[in-house]
């Protein structure tokens, strides 16, 4: 028998979510049965899939310890706690991620991504311990592609990941990119509309200007804040989010990305011997519409990142 002692961590969870989480081994299948069969028991008693766990609960757990991972192996401590700071409180993490970065493991199954620095660096601080948590860790609550850098936000508890998960659900933090485009804009600002649709198998998306049952709307905003008449650095702003949106209606409207080479042009980011997109999300503004909760404090402040690799190296 193992007993889970209920933390702030675990408060609010479905009983069935706690158990997906805390003890990952067990089959989904059999942990329903084994609450049906009340081996699985809350405060002592009989429990029920949809109980909500509060703080000071406990969780009996009467299934065999192969499916406790009693031996687990913090793989996180083989990723360097090497990280760029934007901002940091007891709450939330703001990291400057670098190009090449992946955020999470990947097909490649590296240890060195940014959840795997994040959870070493909070664990030498003393933030974070695996071995007192039953179903919580560091998590992101946005990505970045491996190769856009940019602006990337991590929670240290369960209450600021809620919280931010929601706010980034309604749209309630604004985001802003820096890009260099191979061609100018067409207009110093504007607010474009096209229609897009995803190809997941082969990772791409396709952009038209032609609503279909399968695409989906994209809106972009655009500001060029300077060119040299071939290239353009330009601020973008997503009223949608779409896979791939920057770099494919860019791309649309005939001033693909420099460097992408999935959208852009080959000739054009040879000749400027760039081999990865000249992306950043660079601007992070929290814009709380409702109660921000234990983040309220946040509200209205705005973190950039200063030092962008190519806002200076190619106007």
């Amino acid at each position: 028998m193992k007993e889970f002692a209920i933390n702030a961590n675990d408060a609010g969870q479905r009983l069935d979510k706690f158990i997906q989480k805390a003890v990952p081994r067990l089959p989904q299948s059999m942990m329903y049965k084994a609450i049906r069969n009340k081996r699985i028991k809350l405060n002592g008693k009989r429990a029920e899939i949809s109980s909500r766990l509060q703080v000071g609960d406990t969780v009996q757990m009467y299934i065999n310890d192969e499916f406790f991972d009693t031996a687990a192996e913090n793989e996180f401590l083989a990723a360097p706690a090497v990280l760029d700071i934007v901002y940091e409180d007891e709450n939330i993490l703001l990291i400057d991620k670098k190009n090449g970065l992946v955020v999470h493991e990947d097909d490649s199954n590296t240890a060195d991504t940014l959840i795997n620095r994040i959870k070493h660096y909070l664990y030498d601080k003393g933030e974070y311990d695996p071995e007192s948590e039953n179903s919580f860790a560091p998590a992101l609550c946005n990505r970045l592609d491996r190769n856009t850098g940019g602006i990337v936000i991590a929670a240290k508890n369960a209450e600021s990941l809620r919280i931010l998960n929601q706010k980034i659900k309604d749209r309630e933090l604004e985001k802003r990119y820096l890009c260099i485009t191979a061609g100018v804009p067409p207009k110093k600002k504007d607010t474009i509309t096209a229609y897009l649709e995803k190809n997941s198998d082969e990772n791409t998306v396709r952009v038209t200007g032609k609503k279909t049952p399968s695409n989906k709307t994209i809106i972009t905003t655009y500001e060029v804040l300077k060119s040299n008449g071939s290239l353009a650095l330009v601020e973008v702003k997503l009223d949608t989010g779409r896979t791939h949106q920057i770099r494919a209606h860019m791309a649309y409207i005939g001033c693909p990305l420099l460097g992408d080479g999935k959208y852009g042009i080959n000739r054009i980011n040879k000749e400027y011997k760039i081999k990865t997109q000249a992306l950043y999300s660079y601007k992070l503004k929290f814009a709380f519409a409702t109660d921000g909760g234990c983040l309220e404090y946040l509200n209205g402040r705005e973190f950039s990142v200063k030092d962008v690799w190519f806002a200076d190296k190619f106007l």
